[in-house]
C-alpha cells in the first residue's frame, strides 16, 4: 500500500510535467484533442494523489511503523481523532496535505470553468499544473512522506501534546485550504492578462474563489487564536510568532483585494491594483509555506531546519518576476476606466483602505524578516519583539475599524455636504454619548477611550445603515420586519453578507480591546484550603487530583470560584505529563459575555502538593469568537448566487 502510493505520486509528478506542456501547446494551436488529453491527465492526477493521500492516512491508522513518518507522528495509545491529526503535524504529511488540496483544486477549476469561462482554462490549467510540479517535486524527492525506517519500532513517538486539541484537527486544514485555494485565482489572473482578457468576466471568476479562500483563512487564523488561548497557557491569543503573521500576511491582502475589487466593478478604477494584489497574495502564501520550512526563522509553529529554503525562494522569484512581466506588457490593458473624482466618495474610502492594508501588511512582513534580514546584514540578528508589532499595527488597525464606519456612509462618486451632515449625525451622537458613559464608568486612558468610540461610531453606522433598509422596505413592501429582514439578505446577498462579515469584525475588535486594555492578572502559590482573591472573584485551592489515561499521567488542580461572595463552581487547570514530551499545561477558564476567568497551573511541589498558579481576568473575550463567528456566516452569505426579488 505505503509503495503504491510512492509510486502514485511518481506517476503523477510525471503527468504534471505532460499536462503542462500539452495545455500550453493545446492553446497555442487551438487543438481541442490537445486541450481533452490534458484535461484526462489533469484528472489522473486528482486520483493518483488522492490515492496516496488515503494510503498515507491508512498507514497512519494501521499503526504502520516501518514507514519513518507514521513512527515520528503517532503512538499505539493516540486515539484516530488525532491520528489523523498526524496527517498535517509534520512536513513530509503536511506538504502532501498541500499537493492534495492543490489536486483537488485544480480539477474543481477544471470541472466548474471549462464551459463557463472556456477562454481562461487552458492557461489557467498551465499555471495550475506547474505548481503542482512544484509540489509534486517536492513530496517526490525532498520529503517523501512514505519513507521507511532502518528498523521497524514496537510504538512511535506520538502527537506532540500541544497539538493533541480538537481545534488542532480544524486549524491547519483551514489555513491550508486557504492557502492553497488562492492558486485558482492568481491562476486566472495570469490568463487574463495572457490572453487579453481583462474584463468583468475574468473579475466575477474569481471573485467566489477569493471569498472561499479569504473564509477559509479567517477561520484557520481565528481556529489558531483559540488553540493559543486554551493550550499554550500564557493568557493570550496572538503572540507575532513568525508562523502566525506568515498566515496573516496573506489574509491582510486578500481582504485589501475584496474591497478593491468592488471599486473596478463599480467604476471601472484600480484594475493594476488589483492584479498586484492578487499576485502578491498568492507569492505570501509561498511565503508562508517558506517561512514555516525553511529553518529560516524560530518558531515554536515551524516545522524545523530543512533543505527546502532555496527551493521555495527560487518559485517565489519566479512568481513574482513573471507576474510583473505580465503586468508590464498588459498596461494597456489595465488602464482605468475613470480617476477619483472626490475625496468624499465611497471609492476613496475603499482606496485609503487598502493603502492601510497594504501599510501593515509591509509593516508586519518587515518585522517578521527583520532577524534573518538583519543577520544577513550585519551578522548579528535583531529580534523584533511584540511592542514592534503592537506599536506598529495599533493606529493602523484603529483606522482600519473607523474606515468599516466612514465607508457606510460615503457615497459613490461625491458626497454632497448636506448628506455628509444628515449620515454622520445620529453614529456621531451616539458615538459621543456613549463615551462619556465609558469616561465616567472609569475608561479614562486615551487608547483605550478612542478605540472603544471607534467600535460604537463604526458599530452604529453599519446597525442604522441597515435598520433603514429595512424599514425602506418594510414601509414600501408592507412587510413585517422580519420579513423585510429576510427579504434584504436574501436580494441583496452580497451587500447585507458584507455587513455582517464587518458586525463581525467589530466585534472581535471590543473583544481585543476589552482583552488588550483592561486585563488583570495576579499570581499566587496555594496550599489546599487556601484562598487568593482578584478583582471581585475569590479561588479557593481545594486539592489536587491525580489521574491516568494510558501512559498520559494528569495532575489536576481544582478550585472553588465565588464571586462578590456568591458561589461560581469549580474550575480544575490540569499538568500532562507524557512519555515522550516535556510536560503540557491545561488552562482552566470559564467564560462569560463579560469576561474570562483564566487559571494557568503554573507549577506543583509533589511532596506538599501546594500549586503556584498565573490567574487573569481577560475582558470581553468571548466577543471576539462570536465575532469570528459572524464573519464566517458573512462571507457564506456573500457567496451564495444571487436572486433578484
Amino acid at each position: 500500500m505505503t509503495t503504491l502510493g510512492y509510486q502514485s505520486l511518481s506517476i503523477a509528478l510525471v503527468l504534471s510535467i505532460f499536462s503542462a506542456l500539452t495545455y500550453t501547446w493545446a492553446w497555442l494551436r487551438n487543438d481541442s484533442r490537445l486541450l481533452n488529453s490534458a484535461n484526462r491527465a489533469t484528472k489522473a492526477i486528482f486520483f493518483l494523489v488522492t490515492f496516496a493521500s488515503l494510503a498515507l492516512i491508512y498507514a497512519l491508522l494501521s499503526r504502520d511503523f516501518q514507514i519513518e513518518y507514521v513512527a515520528s507522528y503517532s503512538n499505539r495509545s493516540l486515539s484516530w481523532f488525532y491520528t489523523l491529526a498526524a496527517f498535517w503535524a509534520g512536513q513530509a504529511g503536511s506538504l502532501l496535505f498541500w499537493t492534495w488540496l492543490l489536486a483537488i483544486f485544480t480539477f474543481t477549476l477544471l470541472k466548474f470553468h471549462q464551459k463557463r469561462d472556456f477562454s481562461l482554462v487552458p492557461v489557467s490549467m498551465v499555471v495550475m499544473s506547474i505548481t503542482l510540479l512544484f509540489f509534486l517535486y517536492l513530496t517526490v524527492f525532498k520529503t517523501n512522506p512514505f519513507a521507511k525506517t532502518p528498523f521497524i519500532p514496537t510504538d512511535g513517538t506520538g502527537l506532540n501534546p500541544l497539538l493533541q486539541n480538537p481545534a488542532m484537527i480544524f486549524h491547519p486544514p483551514s489555513l491550508y485550504i486557504g492557502f492553497v485555494a488562492y492558486t485558482v485565482p492568481f491562476a486566472l489572473t495570469i490568463s487574463a492578462m495572457v490572453t487579453k482578457s481583462l474584463d468583468q468576466q475574468w473579475l466575477k471568476s474569481i471573485r467566489r474563489w477569493s471569498l472561499f479562500s479569504w473564509l477559509f483563512l479567517t477561520i484557520g487564523n481565528l481556529l489558531g487564536m483559540q488553540w493559543a488561548y486554551v493550550e499554550l497557557g500564557w493568557g493570550g491569543y496572538w503572540a507575532w510568532d513568525p508562523v502566525e503573521n506568515a498566515s496573516l500576511l496573506p489574509w491582510l491582502t486578500g481582504t485589501a483585494f475584496l474591497h478593491s475589487s468592488i471599486i473596478q466593478e463599480r467604476r471601472g478604477m484600480l484594475k493594476t491594483w488589483n492584479v498586484v494584489l492578487i499576485v502578491l497574495t498568492f507569492a505570501l502564501t509561498i511565503f508562508g509555506t517558506f517561512v514555516t520550512r525553511s529553518g529560516l526563522i524560530s518558531s515554536v509553529h515551524a516545522f524545523g531546519v530543512s533543505n527546502l529554503g532555496p527551493i521555495f525562494l527560487f518559485f517565489l522569484a519566479v512568481i513574482l518576476f513573471g507576474s510583473l512581466f505580465l503586468i508590464i506588457i498588459r498596461s494597456d490593458q489595465l488602464i482605468p476606466a475613470r480617476e477619483l473624482s472626490s475625496w468624499t466618495s465611497k471609492e476613496s474610502g475603499f482606496l485609503l483602505n487598502n493603502l492601510l492594508f497594504l501599510i501593515l501588511t509591509l509593516g508586519v512582513f518587515l518585522g517578521t524578516i527583520m532577524p534573518a534580514l538583519s543577520e544577513w546584514i550585519s551578522g548579528e540578528k535583531m529580534t523584533v519583539g511584540i511592542p514592534f508589532f503592537n506599536r506598529m499595527a495599533t493606529p493602523i488597525g484603529m483606522a482600519i475599524f473607523l474606515l468599516i464606519g466612514l465607508c457606510i456612509l460615503l457615497a459613490w462618486g461625491k458626497t454632497s455636504l448636506d448628506r455628509l451632515t444628515r449620515n454622520f449625525a445620529l453614529p456621531l451622537a451616539i458615538t459621543l454619548f456613549i463615551t462619556i458613559i465609558f469616561y465616567f464608568q472609569g475608561v479614562s486612558q486615551f487608547k483605550p477611550l478612542l478605540a472603544s468610540a471607534i467600535a460604537v461610531f463604526s458599530l452604529s453606522a453599519t446597525l442604522i445603515d441597515f435598520v433603514k433598509g429595512v424599514l425602506a422596505r418594510k414601509k414600501a413592501r408592507q412587510e413585517s420586519f422580519f420579513s423585510a429582514t429576510a427579504n434584504l439578505f436574501r436580494q441583496n446577498k452580497r451587500r447585507y453578507g458584507g455587513y455582517t462579515v464587518h458586525l463581525g469584525i467589530l466585534l472581535l475588535f471590543i473583544g481585543i480591546i476589552g482583552s488588550s486594555s483592561f486585563a488583570i492578572e495576579k499570581n499566587a502559590t496555594l496550599q489546599t484550603g487556601q484562598t487568593m482573591d482578584i478583582a471581585n472573584y475569590s479561588i479557593q485551592y481545594t486539592g489536587l487530583e491525580h489521574r491516568t489515561k494510558g501512559a498520559l499521567h494528569i495532575d489536576a488542580a481544582q478550585f472553588a470560584i465565588s464571586q462578590n461572595g456568591q458561589t461560581l463552581g469549580t474550575i480544575e487547570a490540569e499538568k500532562h505529563f507524557h512519555a515522550n514530551f516535556q510536560p503540557a499545561t491545561e488552562v482552566g477558564i470559564r467564560s462569560t459575555l463579560k469576561e474570562d476567568l483564566y487559571i494557568i497551573l503554573a507549577s506543583i511541589d509533589q511532596n506538599t502538593e501546594s500549586v503556584t498558579v498565573s490567574v487573569l481576568i481577560n475582558p470581553l473575550i468571548l466577543w471576539m469568537w462570536i465575532g469570528g463567528i459572524l464573519m464566517s456566516i458573512g462571507t457564506v452569505i456573500a457567496m451564495l448566487p444571487q436572486r433578484q426579488s
